[in-house]
């Protein structure tokens, strides 16, 4: 029956008859559920895989950076706390605990550990238990569990949160918690069951208690008692407050979002360089993103996706035969997916921007219930743990990044289609022979068909749960999931029109586009060879989608667009915009404000 059993079959002698009952209950539930035979099979958690890391990140609750999350996610760095957290960590402690000694036996402690008085009488010697309960009782999620790397995100984001010192959890808890991160020993927490509210973290929390299933690299799944063990790990035995402390907070869809937004700003940079080769593929203009069109409407990510795409395209520092050969063409002006990428494209930069500023603020905030400060000797009981900030942004974020999917995906159409690209159908030789491109554009527009679905606001729905108590929720939790949806919707449909670009120029040779375009053209041909007949297409946009995840398409490009901002054809473009907007000063002014939180973006 395990530990949990244990501890509630010592309460039920403390309680009445009804609340005996109730455990009884509980013990039916956790000998029913054993999952010591079930955890040596392998599951959509991941691959067994041996982590080494050699540093440490230091966790504080206060400065903890997305990027830095998803890289211990990865398993890049251990970590550890810092002084200062430990400080903190101690000293709400200390308030917990004078709490109990100052309150023994009394309803008044219960209430100030957030507890129920008049319900039940709960005596100090059987809180340890009843943090134990907190934590069964909420242990209910359905669906397949987060991946390795999605859990060691969640897990560290707890850390840095109890880090902050308003949690009231013991540093013996907390540094438990460190060393199983260490030591890759990770819950089974299940992607469905969330409201976006209360009770979030349970599964990870019973995890660690030794309770249910449990993964580790030298182990993969199994009991989660075996797990630690075989790791020389103890599991946690929860102090009073503990049980409640450990399973509130935002840090299930705030993990989850870390790792969206990271995504969405990798996938959002490398969206301009592929959409300025398919508008060198179909021989459009490049007059639509000079630096005056866009400084009389200068949002911040109009300006930056106009200037990548100069970079990418500016003649007269990266000559280009392609352009030079359609020059003198009748054309007055492009389609709007080509001439509109600096708006388009644009905004959903800025919505990743805002979106990265709610998260960041998030991933440092005390978000459970209550709160301990430490400095006045006080528990506040409030509403920290509401998702609702997240849940919002990602339904926001699923929303601006579709659009680059949207773009994309009517981008590939004209690639395709010979009657507005001028290049054979379907761009195969052969047509009626080969099927060349038709199919994969059919699986672009059902990847954004999808997406459409998914964009609809989850936030937007409460149902009211737990007797009325918590009777607005976030749904923040499929929020986060829906929003990871569309941003790899995003990235295949981009690795679609990548191939379709790179195959459109094959029939443009032997004339050759930009520098910064060849690169990524060059980077494409050493994972997929030119299309010359119908072959499985579905390795290949895999292949090009791996690109694109592990932002290749932009290590390849970005030497030659910071080449172009080095240029004196960047510093004139700059003083236009000046000009243009009645500002003074030099080109250092087109780099200020507006643009300025674009920096973290390009990096």
């Amino acid at each position: 029956m395990g530990r949990v059993g244990e501890c509630l079959t010592e309460t039920t002698s403390s309680l009445g008859a009804a609340e005996s009952c109730s455990l009884s209950l509980l013990m039916a539930v956790q000998e029913h559920n054993d999952f010591v035979n079930v955890g040596k099979k392998e599951t959509t958690i991941g691959k067994r895989q041996s982590l080494d890391p050699k540093k440490y990140l230091s966790l504080d609750g206060n400065s903890l950076t997305i990027a830095d999350l998803v890289r211990l996610g990865k398993g890049l760095f251990n970590i550890k706390l810092t002084t200062e957290a430990e400080e903190k960590i101690n000293e709400a402690r200390e308030v917990i605990e004078t709490i109990i000694k100052e309150n023994r036996g009394t309803d008044q402690a219960c209430a100030r550990l957030n507890c129920t008085p008049g319900v039940i009488e709960i005596h100090i010697h059987i809180l340890k238990s009843v943090c134990v309960c907190v934590c069964v009782c909420v242990y209910v999620g359905v669906g397949t569990p987060l991946s390795v790397e999605r859990t060691r995100m969640l897990l560290a984001l707890r850390i840095n949160v109890l880090a902050k010192g308003y949690s009231g959890v013991s540093m013996e808890t907390v540094q438990a918690m460190v060393k199983a991160f260490n030591a890759s020993c990770l819950s089974w927490v299940p992607e469905k069951g969330t409201v976006g509210a209360s009770g979030d973290l349970a599964h990870l929390t019973l995890g660690l208690m030794g309770e249910g299933r449990m993964w580790s690299p030298q182990r993969g799944w199994d009991h989660a008692k075996t797990v630690l063990e075989c790791h020389g790990l103890t599991p946690l035995v929860l102090k009073p407050k503990e049980g409640i402390g450990l399973i509130n907070g935002t840090q299930m869809m705030s993990s989850l979002a870390a790792e969206a937004v990271e995504r969405a700003v990798g996938v959002a940079r490398q969206a301009d360089i592929i959409a300025a080769l398919s508008l060198e593929a179909l021989r459009g203009t490049t007059k639509a993103f000079h630096s005056d069109v866009h400084a009389v409407r200068p949002h911040p990510g109009q300006i930056e996706v106009a200037l990548r795409l100069r970079s990418l395209l500016h003649s007269d520092v990266f000559p280009s035969q392609i352009s030079d050969s359609h020059r003198t063409c009748d054309r007055v002006q492009d389609a709007y997916t080509l001439r509109c990428i600096p708006q388009v494209h644009g905004v959903a930069n800025d919505t990743i921007a805002f979106v990265k500023s709610i998260l960041t603020t998030e991933l440092n905030s005390a978000t459970d219930n209550p709160l301990v400060f430490a400095e006045r000797g006080e528990t506040i009981s409030g509403g920290n743990f509401h998702g609702e900030y997240p849940a919002k942004a990602l339904d926001y974020l699923a929303i601006g990044v579709h659009e680059l999917a949207s773009m994309s995906e009517r981008r590939t159409e004209r690639l395709v289609n010979p009657s507005l690209s001028e290049l054979p159908a379907f761009l195969v030789q052969d047509g009626g022979l080969n099927s060349g491109f038709m199919i994969a554009h059919c699986t672009a527009a059902a990847l954004v068909s999808e997406s459409k679905a998914l964009c609809h606001p989850s936030s937007v729905d409460s149902l009211s749960t737990s007797a009325a108590t918590e009777d607005h929720v976030s749904m923040g939790g499929w929020a986060a999931r829906k929003a990871l949806r569309v941003v790899e919707h995003v990235e295949q449909v981009l690795a679609i029109e990548l191939l379709a670009a790179c195959q459109a120029l094959e029939f443009l040779r032997p004339l050759k586009s930009t520098t910064p375009l060849e690169k990524v053209h060059e980077l494409v041909r050493t994972v997929v060879r030119p299309w010359d007949h119908d072959r499985q297409m579905s390795p290949d946009i895999e292949a090009a989608h791996t690109l694109l995840r592990e932002e290749k398409v932009w290590e390849a490009a970005r030497p030659y667009m910071d080449q172009y901002r080095d240029s004196p054809w960047w510093v004139e473009g700059c003083r236009g915009m000046v000009s243009s907007v009645g500002g003074g000063g030099g080109p250092q002014c087109v780099r200020a404000a507006p643009v300025q939180c674009f920096s973290s973006l390009a990096q």
